[in-house]
C-alpha cells in the first residue's frame, strides 16, 4: 500500500478572546458601560471620545467592545492623566448617585412586556418604532422613579442590517451579534452559573438563558434560547425578530406570554400592573390565569375578575390585518393543554380570542387581549377613535364611540433623541428643573429668549455634522458598488450644505406612501433644481423582507435618485438604524411625513425632530393631527377628498410641491444681511416652546400613571382584599346573570307629548320640543338592579351605515316586586331621519364599565 502524501484531520478551533484587564482605577468604567444609563449621558460618551476616539468609532461606539479592545499601555495612561480621571471620576459620582435615587412608592409598579426595544444601536433588539418607543419608555421610567421591570428577547440576529445592491435591491443581511460584547449580563442563579428558565412546550421543555441589561435604574429581563440544551427547532425560537413562519411566531409569543410570567414567577417579581406593549404578550394573562387556579384555587371566572383587574393592552396597529391571528390547529399545537388546567373547554378557549364567538375565525391575539385586560388604550388620539371602531365586535351591544378603549399619544426621551448642542442650550436657557418638568410649557416659553443668531448657529452645527455623515456614509456604499469614483466624488460634492434639507426616514410600508414626491417628476426636478433655492431630500428605510411592494418602492426611489437632474439632490442612505436616526432628526430642516389617513397609529420619528428644532411637514395624522400648531410646521389636512387612492396621492403630491414652493422655500430663503432667516427662526422657536414639552415620554409616562396605572392598582387592591372577596362576588354575580339574563321582558313601552301618547314604531318629533319616555320591564330572578338607555342613530350616506348619536339613560323612578319602572325626559334636537332604540344592560355598583360585562338587550 502506497503511503500518502499527507493527512490531516479538521481542526477543532476554540474561541480565544484577549482583553485588558483594566486597572482598578478604571473599573467603575465597566458598570457604566454595561448600564445604557450612558447613552442618554453626554458626559459619560464624552470620556469615552475623550479616552481613544479613533477607538470608540472603530467598535461603533460600543462601550463594552470599546473596553475589553483597550490596550493595557492605554490604561496606564489614562489612569497617569490627571484631567481625564477627574472627568472619569465625576462621571462615576453622578452615575452613582443615579442609581442611589429610589423608586418613587407612590407610582404603581409594572411589569411591561414587548417583542422589541429600541435603547442603543450597539443592541440589535428592535426593528422599528414599536420598539424604539418601548426603550425610550423604560429609559423614562428610571428617570421618573418608576418602579418597572421589564421582559422580551436577546435575539442572536435582531433585525437585518441593510444593504442596497449596484442595481438598487435591498439586501438583507442577518449578522449575529456576540452576547459577550453587548451591555447586558447573565443573570446567576443560586448555584452560580447562568439562570436558565425551563418553560414546558408541547412533549417537550424548551430551556432559556436568562439576560439583564440595566437600563438606568430599571431591569430588562431577556430570553434567549440559541443553546445546546434546546433542539435546533427551538434554538432558532430567539433567532431573529419578526422572522421565520407562523409556527416560529407562535413559539416565540408563548414563550414571551407564558415564559414571560414564569421567569418573574422565578426571579420572585410581583407587580401591581402587567402591561401588555402590542399583541404579542397577550399570553401572559394565559399563565397569570393557571397560576391563580392551581396555586390559589380559583375559578376561571374569579381569576379573571383579578387578571383583568391589573391587566393593560396597549395596541399600535390601526387596521386588522396588522394584528396576529393563528389557526385553531397552530393554536391547539402550542395551548391545547391549557383549557383543561383552566377548567373550560377548548372551543370556550378559543372563543376568548375572537371577535365572533363561536365562529370558526382565527385566533386573535389582540381579542384575547382586550378579554383579558380591563383596559386598552391606542397611541394617540386619532389612533384610540380607529382602535374602537377595530375593536368594536368584541362588544357588539355598543358602539364605538361608547367603548372604554382609551388613548394615551406616544412620546420620546427626550435626553437620548435631543442633539448634545441642543441639551446645552436648553440647560443654560431653561429653569434648571426642566428635565424633571417637562410638560411644563411656561419653562419652554424661555426659548423666545434665546437670540435667533444663537439658534440658527446651533441648527446650522448640526445640519453640518449631518452633511459630513452623509458623505462619509455614501463614500463607503458606493465604494462598494460598481460606481466609477469619478460618480462618488460628483455626488459628495453635490450636497450643498446651505440648501433646505428635508429628511424621510420610517419603514417602507406602502401606506408610509414615500413615493409621493415622486408623483409629478417635472415638477419635482423643477424643484430641487432652482439655483436660487436649492432643496436635498435625504431618504431612509427599510421593507420587510417579505415585502415586495416595499422592497420595490426603495429601488424606485433609487432609480430616481441616480438620473442626472436628481443627481445628489434625491440621496438615499442605506441601513436606516437608531444611529442612523439620530443623525437624520437632529441635522435636517424639515422631517417629512406623508401616511395613508388614518394609518399612522402614532409616528415618533417626527417628535424626536421636535426636540431638535426640525420643523415638521406631514398629513394630520397620528400625533401630527394634535400636535400641529400655525406657524410652527405645516401640514396636509387629515380629510380625503377622494376614495381612489391614485387620485388622493396625486391630490397629496400636489399640495406638498405647492407648500415647499409657495411656503417653506420663500420662508428659509428669506435671509437677513446677517444671512440667515429670522422667520424660519421664529417657526422654530414656535415648535419647541409650543409643540416640543407636549410630546416627550414625560408627559407620556405621567398619562399612564394617572389615566390607567393608578385606576388598575387600586381596581386590583378592591378585587383581590380579603382573600379575593370581591372577584368571587363579581365573578359569581356575572354567573348568575348571565344564566338568567333571557328571562328578562319588557311589560310596556310609553312615549308621551303632554298628555298625548305617540306611537313609538315611527316618530314624528318637533326639534326642541319635550317628551316623556316609560318604560316598565320585568327582570324576574334577577340578581341586583337593570339599567335602560334611549340609543339614537342616523344613517351616515358616507359611510353606508348608521352613526352613533347619543346615549340617553333612562332614570329608574321605583320597584314593585321584580318590575322596575323607567322614566326620561327627552328634548328633541337632530333635525332630519333618524333611528331609536332601548337598550337595557346589567348594573352592578362594582363594575368598572360597561364592556367589563357587555350583556345587552335591545327593544
Amino acid at each position: 500500500m502506497k503511503i500518502k502524501a499527507s493527512y490531516s484531520n479538521s481542526p477543532s478551533w476554540r474561541n480565544v478572546y484577549t482583553h485588558a484587564n483594566l486597572p482598578e482605577e478604571l473599573h467603575p468604567l465597566e458598570k457604566i458601560a454595561k448600564n445604557l444609563w450612558w447613552v442618554w449621558n453626554n458626559e459619560a460618551i464624552e470620556i469615552f471620545e475623550d479616552i481613544d476616539l479613533k477607538l470608540w468609532e472603530e467598535t461603533k461606539q460600543n462601550p463594552v467592545l470599546f473596553l475589553q479592545s483597550l490596550s493595557l499601555e492605554k490604561t496606564k495612561e489614562i489612569v497617569k492623566d490627571d484631567v481625564l480621571m477627574g472627568k472619569i471620576k465625576k462621571v462615576v459620582r453622578d452615575f452613582e448617585a443615579y442609581l442611589a435615587e429610589k423608586p418613587d412608592e407612590s407610582k404603581t409598579s409594572i411589569a411591561y412586556f414587548s417583542m422589541e426595544y429600541g435603547l442603543t444601536h450597539v443592541l440589535k433588539i428592535y426593528s422599528g418604532g414599536l420598539g424604539v418607543l418601548a426603550g425610550d419608555y423604560l429609559k423614562e421610567a428610571s428617570d421618573s422613579h418608576v418602579d418597572l421591570t421589564a421582559v422580551g428577547f436577546l435575539y442572536r440576529y435582531g433585525y437585518f442590517t441593510q444593504s442596497i445592491s449596484p442595481d438598487g435591491q435591498q439586501v438583507a443581511n442577518y449578522e449575529p451579534q456576540n452576547f459577550n460584547e453587548l451591555p447586558l449580563e447573565p443573570v446567576l442563579g443560586e448555584n452560580g452559573l447562568q439562570l436558565v428558565l425551563e418553560v414546558p412546550y408541547p412533549e417537550r421543555n424548551v430551556y432559556a438563558h436568562v439576560w439583564k441589561v440595566n437600563v438606568g435604574r430599571i431591569s430588562l429581563y431577556l430570553l434567549d434560547t440559541d443553546f445546546d440544551a434546546n433542539s435546533e427547532f427551538d434554538k432558532s425560537i430567539t433567532h431573529q425578530l419578526y422572522g421565520g413562519d407562523w409556527e416560529n411566531r407562535m413559539k416565540q409569543e408563548y414563550l414571551l406570554g407564558i415564559g414571560g410570567i414564569l421567569l418573574l414567577n422565578k426571579l420572585g417579581i410581583k407587580k401591581d400592573v402587567y402591561h401588555c406593549n402590542e399583541g404579542h404578550a397577550a399570553l401572559i394573562n394565559v399563565q397569570r390565569l393557571v397560576d391563580l387556579i392551581e396555586n390559589e384555587g380559583l375559578s376561571l371566572n374569579q381569576a379573571l375578575e383579578v387578571v383583568r383587574s391589573s391587566g393593560l393592552y396597549t395596541v399600535h396597529t390601526p387596521v386588522p390585518a396588522g394584528h396576529d391571528y393563528f389557526d385553531e390547529g397552530l393554536l391547539g399545537k402550542y395551548l391545547g393543554s391549557y383549557p383543561a388546567r383552566l377548567g373550560i373547554s377548548w372551543q370556550d378557549f378559543v372563543d376568548m380570542g375572537r371577535e365572533h364567538p363561536g365562529t370558526n375565525e382565527k385566533f386573535s391575539m389582540s381579542a384575547f387581549a382586550l378579554n383579558t385586560c380591563l383596559h386598552a388604550n391606542g397611541v394617540s388620539y386619532l389612533h384610540g377613535i380607529v382602535s374602537k371602531s377595530m375593536f368594536q365586535p368584541i362588544w357588539p351591544g355598543y358602539f364605538p364611540e361608547e367603548l372604554h378603549v382609551g388613548h394615551v399619544t406616544n412620546g420620546v426621551h427626550l435626553p437620548t433623541w435631543t442633539a448634545k448642542e441642543m441639551k446645552t442650550l436648553y440647560y443654560k436657557t431653561f429653569d434648571k428643573n426642566f428635565l424633571n418638568d417637562q410638560s411644563n410649557l411656561e419653562i419652554w416659553d424661555d426659548i423666545y429668549r434665546v437670540p435667533d443668531e444663537e439658534l440658527w448657529g446651533v441648527r446650522s452645527i448640526l445640519k453640518k455634522r449631518l452633511i459630513d455623515y452623509v458623505k462619509n456614509q455614501l463614500r463607503e456604499s458606493l465604494n462598494k458598488s460598481s460606481r466609477k469614483p469619478s460618480e462618488v466624488i460628483s455626488l459628495v460634492k453635490d450636497i450643498k450644505p446651505d440648501a433646505l434639507l428635508v429628511g424621510f426616514g420610517r419603514r417602507f410600508a406602502t401606506y408610509k406612501r414615500a413615493h409621493l414626491l415622486f408623483t409629478d417628476l417635472d415638477r419635482l426636478s423643477k424643484l430641487v433644481n432652482n439655483p436660487e433655492r436649492p432643496i436635498q431630500f435625504l431618504f431612509t428605510g427599510k421593507a420587510h423582507p417579505a415585502d415586495g411592494a416595499g422592497q420595490g418602492l426603495i429601488k424606485h426611489i433609487i432609480d430616481i435618485s441616480l438620473r442626472p437632474e436628481f443627481f445628489g439632490k434625491i440621496i438615499f442612505l442605506e441601513n436606516y438604524d437608531m444611529q442612523l436616526a439620530k443623525r437624520l432628526i437632529s441635522g435636517v430642516d424639515i422631517w417629512l411625513n406623508t401616511p395613508t389617513r388614518p394609518l399612522e397609529a402614532s409616528g415618533t420619528s417626527g417628535e424626536k425632530a421636535e426636540m431638535n428644532g426640525v420643523l415638521n411637514f406631514s398629513v394630520l395624522d397620528g400625533w401630527w393631527y394634535e400636535g400641529y400648531r400655525a406657524e410652527a410646521g405645516w401640514c396636509l389636512t387629515e380629510k380625503q377628498t377622494y376614495e381612489n387612492t391614485g387620485y388622493q396621492d396625486e391630490l397629496d403630491a400636489s399640495l406638498i410641491y405647492n407648500t415647499f414652493e409657495n411656503e417653506i422655500l420663500p420662508l428659509y430663503y428669506s435671509r437677513n444681511e446677517k444671512g440667515f432667516s429670522s422667520e424660519w427662526i421664529r417657526y422654530v422657536k414656535n415648535s419647541i416652546a409650543k409643540i416640543a414639552p407636549v410630546y416627550t415620554t414625560k408627559r407620556m409616562i405621567d398619562d399612564y400613571i394617572e389615566g390607567f396605572y393608578r385606576p388598575l392598582k387600586k381596581r386590583h387592591e378592591f378585587v383581590v382584599a380579603d382573600n379575593f372577596k370581591k372577584a368571587k362576588e363579581l365573578a359569581a354575580w356575572k354567573e348568575d346573570t348571565a344564566a338568567k339574563w333571557y328571562k328578562l321582558s319588557v311589560d310596556s313601552v310609553e312615549i308621551i307629548q303632554g298628555d298625548t301618547e305617540l306611537i313609538h314604531d315611527t316618530l314624528n318629533l318637533v326639534e326642541g320640543a319635550k317628551y316623556t319616555g316609560k318604560v316598565v320591564i320585568d327582570k324576574k330572578d334577577i340578581v341586583g338592579d337593570v339599567g335602560i338607555d334611549l340609543v339614537f342613530t342616523q344613517f351616515d350616506p358616507a359611510t353606508n351605515s348608521d352613526k352613533f348619536l347619543s346615549s340617553n339613560p333612562l332614570q329608574l323612578a321605583r320597584k314593585e316586586g321584580s318590575k322596575l319602572f323607567f322614566e326620561l325626559e327627552y328634548e328633541a334636537s337632530v333635525n332630519g331621519s333618524t333611528k331609536f332604540a332601548l337598550r337595557a344592560y346589567p348594573v352592578h355598583p362594582d363594575m368598572e364599565h360597561r364592556q367589563d360585562f357587555a350583556y345587552v338587550y335591545w327593544f
